[in-house]
């Protein structure tokens, strides 16, 4: 059971790391969908906001319905990472910026049977001390969203099309090693589904909803990072030198946002189980709030002073994100625990929506030199929800 249960781990990682490249599959191709889609300032932040909105959608029908409580959990993933690759590679094929909008809608509305589906296995497999297994899931995640900016390294010349291939691939792969490298946990868990007569409930839990509030905080500013990075990186880096190669800030973006949030993430969950999960979050929304505001003003200076800065904070960026769901799981009944969680999951990517809309609009008008900054507020107002869950917590004990 005990190696089972890492081999699973294992292979649901994968999966995950997977099905995830769909998600910023057309970000970072924007440039050329400016042109194939003829998207303005308007159209072209919802290229990725729409992922969000898809995710919200079908995670709240999922739980609404039970979908993962009526049907095989391996197969909902199968089926949604397929559905999503399908989804995806369509865009090859689209030439209106509206209709390839609908379809990322659709592609994130897949993506919901993807992510909260691993961890509900994951749950499975590990009933306990699940903090470094949830932190390792969520490194795959992060590896796996940005894995376009690791395709565009080595293909830089490539048509756009290869790269929304090459993710596509990668989903139906996911689906493949879900469905049939993956076991069923021994262990299954009680149905917990979405209720709006249990959501007061969810609300009048104090822990649950500090846990939730903190978790809105670290959303503000996590996607919204991972969306406009590589596009601060292009503004600064070619406005302090003119001999960068086409292939550097692919790479500076894989580094800083997949390689350094995944050993983020590791390591978070690892010393949550240490000194608890309340304190980690605290933590890292103090470092990543630090960055945000620091790394505007390395802005067209020296791209190593830049890199460094947004390594450590692609690092405490993430490092929390696994924590608060895990704090949800703890603090709710059983009875109201899918509610519960849903309710989290889906205020917190519509709060992404608004972030990830709102940093262009801004930028416009303070430049990257602050625009940034903006981001800090989630985490800084994160860290006042958690110290008072930190203090509900030593008072209960």
């Amino acid at each position: 059971m005990k190696r089972n249960k890492w081999i699973a781990l294992l292979w649901i990682s994968i999966a995950q790391l997977f099905a995830l490249s769909l998600w910023f599959s057309a970000t970072v191709i924007v440039p050329e969908l400016k042109h194939v889609w003829s998207l303005n300032n308007n159209t072209e932040a919802w290229v990725t906001a729409t992922i969000p909105i898809g995710f919200v959608i079908g995670a709240f029908v999922s739980s609404y319905l039970g979908i993962a409580d009526r049907y095989n959990t391996r197969n909902i993933f199968a089926a949604s990472a397929f559905l999503g690759a399908i989804f995806n590679l369509m865009l090859i094929f689209v030439g209106s910026a509206y209709l390839g909008i609908f379809l990322r809608i659709l592609t994130g509305l897949t993506l919901a049977g993807v992510y909260p589906t691993a961890v509900k296995l994951l749950s499975q497999w590990f009933p306990k001390n699940r903090g470094l297994a949830i932190g390792i899931l969520i490194a795959a995640l992060t590896l796996g969203s940005s894995l376009p900016h690791f395709i565009l390294v080595f293909f830089t010349d490539v048509n756009w099309k290869f790269v929304i291939i090459i993710s596509s691939v990668l989903a139906f792969l996911s689906a493949a090693v879900m469905k049939w490298f993956v076991e069923d946990p021994p262990m299954k868990s009680d149905k917990t589904p979405f209720s709006f007569l249990l959501l007061r409930k969810v609300i009048r839990n104090k822990k649950v909803m500090l846990a939730n509030y903190g978790y809105f905080g670290h959303m503000w500013e996590l996607y919204a990072m991972w969306t406009w990075l590589p596009v601060f990186f292009y503004g600064s880096f070619t406005s302090y030198s003119t001999e960068i190669s086409p292939w550097f800030i692919p790479l500076a973006s894989f580094i800083s946002i997949g390689i350094a949030g995944g050993i983020g993430c590791v390591i978070g969950g690892y010393i949550a189980d240490k000194i608890g999960r309340s304190r980690l979050t605290i933590i890292s929304m103090f470092m990543s709030a630090c960055c945000a505001i620091l790394i505007g003003f390395t802005y067209s200076h020296a791209i190593w002073i830049t890199l460094l800065v947004a390594i450590i904070w692609g690092i405490f960026v993430i490092s929390d994100s696994a924590q608060f769901s895990a704090a949800v799981s703890e603090f709710a009944d059983i009875e109201y625990l899918g509610t519960a969680l849903t309710f989290q999951m889906c205020v917190g990517f519509m709060i992404t929506i608004i972030s990830i809309n709102i940093i262009p609009l801004l930028e416009s008008v303070i430049g990257w030199q602050l625009v940034f900054s903006i981001l800090s507020i989630g985490p800084i107002l994160g860290i006042i929800s958690m110290m008072k869950l930190q203090h509900y917590e030593s008072v209960s004990d």
